[in-house]
């Protein structure tokens, strides 16, 4: 008899990773709304100067976009990834792409680098986190964990 993605158990490590994947997305989205919603007394708040808070009350409307899509679909694709959807999988490669766009953005197209300052640890420390969904929702996908 062949288990569908219902009936087959999740082994221990899938609710680990979902569990720890909730608040570090989640950091992300939270970060991403308290800017646009806190405007320059939050971006204060976490220390930032008065040019890295231009910086950011100047980036356009698409890159304020991605930035949305990166963070959002990083938890979207947690969640997704929780309630065992197979839609975590393009939703993770969807917000890495994002992020990807935001360092292009950050990084060649402006000056963000010199204003904000390249934290390349970080990024690569975010970039293997989203690799790491994205490799641990296909295979739960490949095991059929995922309707």
């Amino acid at each position: 008899m062949t288990h569908t993605a219902k009936q087959q158990k999740a082994p221990w490590h899938f609710w680990l990773v979902g569990l720890i994947g909730l608040p570090w997305n989640g950091f992300g989205a939270f970060d991403y709304f308290m800017s646009q919603s806190g405007g320059a007394a939050y971006l204060r708040s976490v220390g930032m100067t008065d040019a890295q808070i231009a910086y950011f009350g100047a980036m356009p409307t698409w890159a304020i976009g991605v930035w949305a899509i990166g963070v959002c679909g990083a938890l979207a694709g947690t969640i997704l990834l929780l309630l065992r959807s197979k839609w975590a999988l393009p939703v993770y490669v969807i917000s890495f792409l994002a992020f990807l766009l935001s360092l292009v953005y950050n990084d060649f197209l402006t000056n963000g680098g010199e204003v904000i300052g390249t934290n390349w640890i970080m990024n690569f420390i975010i970039a293997a986190g989203c690799i790491f969904f994205i490799w641990y929702a296909s295979a739960m996908q490949k095991r059929g964990l995922l309707r």
